[in-house]
């Protein structure tokens, strides 16, 4: 029982996932603090507003609406307002949280796998088809085993 445990965990494909949530569970706070402090403000500026995250897009609501609850609470979305900015930063957290697995992890990790498992090289041919039968014969064979044809030799 525990060699069939032993055999799974060492399975690459856990150890990989296992790898990618740790290290993307690490690099979350870096890239919400390079996304929040650096490229937000950069797009920002691009757009005239302080805050990526303001960036609402208004939808006009054709019906009628209750009002606001009092106080309001801190996930409170008005009817008709979709809120672009804050999926613009979460979109942009997540392309920079896979670049830095990718060129930290997947990209050095490849380059060792082909230094490390190079392929044999093959060893040459030992064997050839007849061209009567088709059958394999040895390259210096005069005539095949199997039909008895002739052949020339390699």
């Amino acid at each position: 029982m525990l060699k069939g445990f032993r055999d799974f965990i060492l399975r690459g494909n856990v150890v990989d996932l296992a790898v990618a949530v740790i290290i993307g569970a690490a690099f979350g706070a870096i890239t919400a603090s390079v996304t929040a402090d650096v490229i937000t403000p950069i797009i920002s500026a691009l757009v005239g507003a302080p805050d990526f995250s303001s960036l609402v897009l208004h939808i006009p609501v054709f019906h009628h609406v209750a009002p606001p609850p009092n106080p309001l609470p801190a996930n409170y979305i008005a009817p008709g307002e979709v809120h672009i900015g804050k999926l613009l930063n979460t979109l942009i957290n997540f392309l920079l949280v896979s670049a830095a697995i990718y060129f930290a992890i997947v990209l050095p990790m490849q380059y060792m796998m082909t230094k490390i498992h190079r392929p044999a090289p093959s060893a040459p041919p030992s064997t050839r088809p007849c061209p009567e039968c088709l059958s394999e014969i040895p390259l210096a064979a005069k005539r095949c085993a199997h039909c008895a044809q002739p052949v020339t030799a390699a």
